[in-house]
């Protein structure tokens, strides 16, 4: 039995690092975006709850497809198996990669 391909990927949102669990990331279809499929969450226990997990799971429930900005992504590994999905709090060491700004066309400097 073949090996399905497993991605970790951190990203930033709202204050707060995300850690989520997926079988699919590319550059989709909407330019500056990351689309992310098949999220993946632990099945590890059902007698311990993990808060945390539970909150994506909750967060990302009936979501196909969700696209992250890429100025938000912090990394996507490759791994050989799933650990739980959380939400943690931003120390505020994780800046925005910094992005180009240009002007529109016709615009002057006066």
């Amino acid at each position: 039995m073949a090996t399905q391909t497993l991605y970790r990927i951190t990203f930033h949102q709202r204050g707060e690092i995300y850690e989520v669990y997926a079988r699919s990331v590319g550059h989709g279809g909407m330019f500056g975006f990351v689309e992310i499929e098949g999220l993946v969450f632990g099945e590890r226990s059902k007698i311990v709850i993990d808060s945390t997990e539970e909150r994506l799971k909750t967060e990302f429930d009936g979501v196909v497809r969700t696209y992250v900005p890429i100025h938000a992504v912090v990394r996507i590994d490759q791994v050989d198996r799933a650990g739980s999905g959380r939400i943690t709090a931003s120390d505020g060491t994780v800046a925005p990669f910094p992005t180009l700004l240009v002007p529109p066309s016709g615009a002057r400097d006066e």
